[in-house]
């Protein structure tokens, strides 16, 4: 081997082996997500209830904004690291939970819920999300806890061969292509809500609005 056939193939060493250490990093930073996502959606009768009891009104919009926006933003961020599961190469090659895709799927369903309905308002849309976002939960972590995190347990073998993408590539293929067309139909509604219709389910026209190009 020459020297440049050397320093490529370092080269590629490190590059192979840094991704395969960021992604397994970020599935095994993903169930801390998962809990925290669950536990402020959850935490919400909670916060209501502190709400009520402040007498100052300031002192309970911020409080009510910051929860709001600390339980938002963690939903936005375990989604968007879900979206490594979609690649059919990276769950051939890397250890990961076999149903993260549909994890992410459900994910990405509980925020078409919470953006086209009032979740905070109505208890059926709360009711939905939070269904969704538990099935979600559930469909990462007990692969992470009883295949990913179990190889060492010989009893749980036969779970850790099914639900680890690694040693069951026979079922990657088509669990990443349901969650890719989930993706696109949730995807298109959203955009046909938001852009064509320009409005949430269950939230009349305004209007005003809808007057306002026959004036012009």
């Amino acid at each position: 081997m020459t020297p440049n056939d050397v320093t490529q193939a370092i080269n590629q060493a490190i590059i192979q082996g840094g991704s395969r250490w960021v992604v397994s990093t970020i599935a095994a930073f993903m169930p801390g997500l998962w809990a925290l996502t669950v536990i402020f959606h959850l935490a919400r009768p909670h916060i209501l209830r502190t709400v009520r009891k402040l007498t100052l009104r300031f002192g309970a919009d911020v409080w009510w904004l910051g929860y709001v926006l600390v339980r938002d933003a963690v939903i936005l961020i375990t989604l968007a690291l879900s979206t490594i599961f979609l690649f059919p190469d990276l769950l051939n090659t890397v250890p990961l939970p076999l149903t993260a895709p549909l994890a992410a799927l459900l994910l990405f369903a509980s925020l078409y819920v919470k953006l086209l309905y009032d979740t905070d308002e109505s208890f059926q849309a709360y009711r939905v999300a939070t269904l969704l976002l538990a099935v979600g939960a559930a469909l990462y972590l007990v692969p992470q806890i009883f295949a990913i995190e179990a190889t060492s347990q010989g009893w749980l073998a036969g779970v850790a061969n099914f639900l680890t993408s690694t040693s069951n590539t026979a079922w990657v293929g088509p669990i990443v292509a349901v969650a890719l067309v989930g993706y696109v139909v949730i995807g298109g509604l959203i955009y046909y809500q938001v852009a064509i219709t320009g409005r949430r389910f269950g939230k009349k026209r305004d209007k005003v609005s809808d007057a306002a190009p026959q004036a012009g």
